[in-house]
């Protein structure tokens, strides 16, 4: 018999549960997360992009810094000017702004990222997606050229 008050303080919460999951559509509610910018084709699929985004961006930073490569596809410049949200003046929002994409999925992750400390977390102005990576291959020889001589 004194089970029986916690059975039905299990069952009302149970029932209370239920009927909240119903006002939210069954689910869990997800991060709302930006499209890209019209037109433009993700590199990667949605799923993989999830899962191996920071991979690939450690890889970009250790091409860079290492090698002196900055054309590939997974730099935070491109992924910025692709993936740019704008507000309400239509000027392009900073990582300050809860709508940056950015911000979506790390908000609701509880993951706090650094990368905007040094990097900047919007594009250029009147810089499209296509041009973000775009490097003076005579400069990249230069610096490989000087950075070899230096090394001797």
């Amino acid at each position: 018999m004194k089970r029986l008050p916690a059975l039905v303080f299990a069952l009302a919460a149970l029932f209370a549960g239920s009927a909240f999951a119903d006002d939210a559509g069954g689910r869990t509610p997800l991060p709302a997360i930006p499209k890209a910018a019209e037109g433009q084709q993700c590199i990667r699929d949605n799923a993989f992009m999830r899962r191996y985004h920071m991979v690939m961006l450690l890889q970009q930073r250790d091409q860079t810094m290492h090698e002196g490569l900055r054309e590939g596809d997974f730099s935070i410049k491109k992924c910025v000017t692709c993936h740019v949200v704008r507000g309400a003046d239509g000027k392009a929002v900073s990582y300050t702004d809860p709508k940056h994409f950015c911000r979506s999925c790390h908000d609701y992750e509880a993951v706090s990222i650094d990368c905007f400390e040094c990097h900047a977390s919007k594009p250029a102005e009147g810089v499209k997606g296509a041009q973000a990576s775009r490097v003076d291959n005579a400069d990249v020889a230069a610096l490989g050229a000087y950075l070899d001589e230096a090394t001797r």
